[in-house]
């Protein structure tokens, strides 16, 4: 999301965290990697961003999952089983004595090169396994103000280009979007598939609700978010009639609600889309979704911590 929805640099706390960088616990100012790195070189590697809640990492299986199999799809090894990424994770947090409103970025690159040159059998050496842990809260007035989105002219792309499944280092079409939003005014950049069909977001995922009905994309030309699947399954769960379906920015602007969903701020309410004023915060449904979600991650946090 848009740096002005979150805290988290300005939290004191943050210059003083231990960062994982391949094994080691390295203060802020001294974790880097080399020039030489292909993440650096290329944006080559892949990432998950992570929420802690009562000590433990919300929904971690359903983003390790999503880690390894991006992974296997670039032909990149972590060199960590999920196991042992897993503790790294439990490690870090433990070094830094952090247990609640906190964000983790886990950043897997494909490692150091020989040469700055793309073909990843210049690589030398093992993958580049970064964990950076932050004090970070979505601000209140998010999550009941709402944000304002800007149809960008930058399209999510077909899946034989780039495709929009990964959640890669090479997020250059999600930074021209959000650049575009800036522009704008705006929070975060609504975007289209290559057919004109609302597609997703710049940094998080699209609902609509018309009717008393949740839409949200096809999800074709998105990545597979944890949290989006998380509210379709409330959704089922509830009695809630939800769809992945082609819908137009038309259907969009005369919705009676409208929200987003991620990793970092879970739910928020939608407010305006173009200028189109959808609602005046949030309304509710966005409230009911996400009294549920809350009460989904309690319930997945509930297992005792790894030890």
């Amino acid at each position: 999301m848009a740096p002005g929805t979150h805290h988290s640099a300005d939290d004191p706390r943050n210059r003083g965290i231990l960062i994982y960088v391949n094994g080691a616990l390295c203060p802020r100012e001294k974790a880097v990697v080399s020039v030489f790195d292909s993440g650096f070189i290329l944006g080559d590697g892949v990432w998950e961003g992570l929420r802690v809640h009562r000590g433990r990492i919300a929904f971690l299986a359903a983003h390790l999952d999503r880690l390894y199999e991006a992974a296997k799809a670039i032909d990149l090894d972590v060199g960590l089983e999920r196991a042992a990424l897993t503790a790294a994770l439990y490690r870090t947090l433990a070094a830094n004595q952090m247990t609640e409103g906190v964000h983790i970025r886990l950043m897997v690159t494909r490692g150091l090169k020989s040469t700055p040159y793309q073909d990843p059998r210049a690589c030398i050496g093992a993958a580049t396994v970064v964990i950076i842990p932050e004090y970070k809260l979505p601000r209140p007035e998010l999550l009941t103000r709402g944000l304002r989105l800007f149809t960008v002219h930058v399209r999510r792309g077909a899946p034989d280009v780039q495709d929009p499944k990964l959640n890669s280092h090479s997020k250059l079409n999600c930074i021209t979007a959000c650049i575009q939003a800036s522009k704008a005014g705006a929070d975060e950049a609504l975007m289209l598939d290559p057919h004109g069909f609302v597609a997703t977001c710049n940094s998080t995922h699209f609902f609509i609700v018309r009717h008393g009905q949740v839409w949200t994309s096809s999800g074709d030309y998105c990545i597979a978010g944890i949290t989006r699947a998380n509210v379709l399954r409330l959704c089922r769960e509830n009695g809630i009639a939800a769809y992945e379906k082609n819908f137009s920015l038309t259907e969009a602007y005369s919705a009676e609600e409208a929200f987003v969903t991620g990793t970092f701020a879970g739910i928020a309410p939608v407010v305006e889309i173009d200028g189109r004023r959808i609602s005046s915060g949030r309304g509710p449904m966005v409230e009911r979704l996400q009294q549920l979600y809350l009460g989904l991650i309690e319930r997945d946090v509930a297992a005792p911590a790894p030890a």
